[in-house]
């Protein structure tokens, strides 16, 4: 059945298996459709390696099986967070291991080894890179990506980025950008939080800007999309939602989170161990002040509702959430197709649960994910509009999509 691509603008996909039907105009074509259609023969006689999660993805089929298909061979596969596979909760030690399904190696590149090694990468000569970012500065796949960049041009091995869209589209650029003291898995890049920028320019402008410790030129090639402008939002692309993470199972949830993760950055909960991660806050001594929380809801155009809440361990999902099996009071964020402000939103609402709550305090971890020194309540202030202004002359040039 054809859907008027106007009503199509309307949509905000919520199942991960979402069927979209969509006119070619609307359709977006990734980084990975390009490379079976225009690249296959490129790949033959290769040693490859995947560094991927369940998101690389043409359709329904992983593009490692779309390879094997097409009997190109692939030499071992590289897990980021959450694992190749996706079966592992935020924040677990991924180990080496075997892939069950096709029986290649894979290496860990989130646990004690971060960057691959000299012994990761024997015999191989070209490395896929593919996975579904959200868009975040904090969001640690930017950072694989950016260790992948550095141990392959240490060995001389090719890297090519299999583009896919930012969900939150590439105009939306909101939040401080990055200390460089503050360098860690979770701010790897000197961006404002948001940064408004598909993987594919990140690398270029992380190269570009000299933020990766590189000896010389890296082998990297861009594998760029087809049909993706910087004012599409994820729900305008015409493709199926993927979860990135356990946690965002919708594109609801990873747009909310470019803000409510900072709750991440405090005692409050954000919500894992619940159906709707950092789309449900709440503490154990909040008091809700229904005035002032619908000023908010009104100003950002969301809905919020009070609740009491329970987190419990959820295998694969979140393990050991803030409070597991204590009852909490917070709220449920309802977000409509005009909010478009979720970085601001998130440090209202943080700072609205720390005044609110007695218990709640901050964590160190705020400083990461802030990627300032945010020490206090009042110090968490958006005070970034003349540095994100640079930022986009600076980004500017590295741009692949207008």
């Amino acid at each position: 059945m054809k859907v008027h691509p106007l009503f199509l603008l309307l949509i905000y996909y919520t199942s991960l298996n979402c069927q979209v039907t969509a006119q070619d105009n609307f359709k977006v074509k990734t980084g990975a459709e390009i490379l079976i259609e225009s690249y296959l023969s490129e790949l033959e006689s290769r040693n490859i390696g995947l560094v991927m999660n369940p998101t690389a993805r043409i359709g329904s089929t992983h593009v490692l099986d779309t390879l094997l298909s097409h009997n190109i061979q692939i030499r071992a596969l590289y897990s980021p967070e959450h694992g190749f596979r996706g079966e592992f909760s935020d924040g677990e030690i991924i180990n080496d291991g075997i892939d069950q399904e096709s029986g290649l190696p894979v290496y860990s590149l989130y646990g004690s080894t971060t960057k691959p090694t000299t012994a990761m990468l024997q015999g191989i000569d070209l490395l896929l890179f593919d996975m579904q970012d959200v868009g975040a500065r904090f969001y640690t796949f930017n950072a694989t990506m950016r260790y992948v960049i550095e141990a392959a041009t240490e060995q001389g091995i090719e890297v090519w980025i299999l583009d896919r869209p930012n969900p939150a589209g590439g105009e939306y650029v909101s939040g401080w950008i990055l200390d460089s003291k503050l360098e860690s898995m979770v701010g790897t890049h000197e961006t404002p939080i948001a940064h408004g920028m598909t993987l594919g320019e990140l690398a270029l402008m992380g190269i570009g800007e000299g933020w990766y410790d590189l000896s010389k030129e890296p082998k990297l090639k861009i594998i760029e999309m087809e049909g993706w402008n910087r004012s599409m939002k994820w729900p305008e692309t015409g493709l199926p939602w993927f979860p990135p993470s356990p946690n965002l199972p919708t594109f609801e949830h990873a747009f909310t989170y470019l803000g409510t993760c900072l709750i991440e950055g405090t005692t409050i909960s954000e919500g894992r161990g619940t159906d709707d991660p950092f789309l449900t806050i709440g503490a154990p001594d909040f008091k809700a002040k229904m005035e002032s929380l619908q000023e908010i809801a009104n100003r950002y155009s969301i809905t919020i509702d009070t609740l009491s809440f329970k987190p419990i361990s959820i295998p694969g999902k979140s393990m050991y959430p803030k409070y597991q099996d204590e009852t909490l009071r917070g709220i449920k964020i309802s977000v409509t197709e005009n909010f478009s402000s979720p970085v601001e939103f998130g440090v209202e609402i943080t700072n609205y649960f720390l005044k609110n709550s007695t218990s709640a305090k901050y964590r160190e971890y705020m400083n990461l994910l802030a990627g300032y020194q945010a020490t206090s309540i009042d110090s968490l202030i958006m005070n970034w509009d003349a540095d994100v202004d640079s930022f986009l002359q600076k980004r500017n040039k590295y741009l692949l999509y207008r």
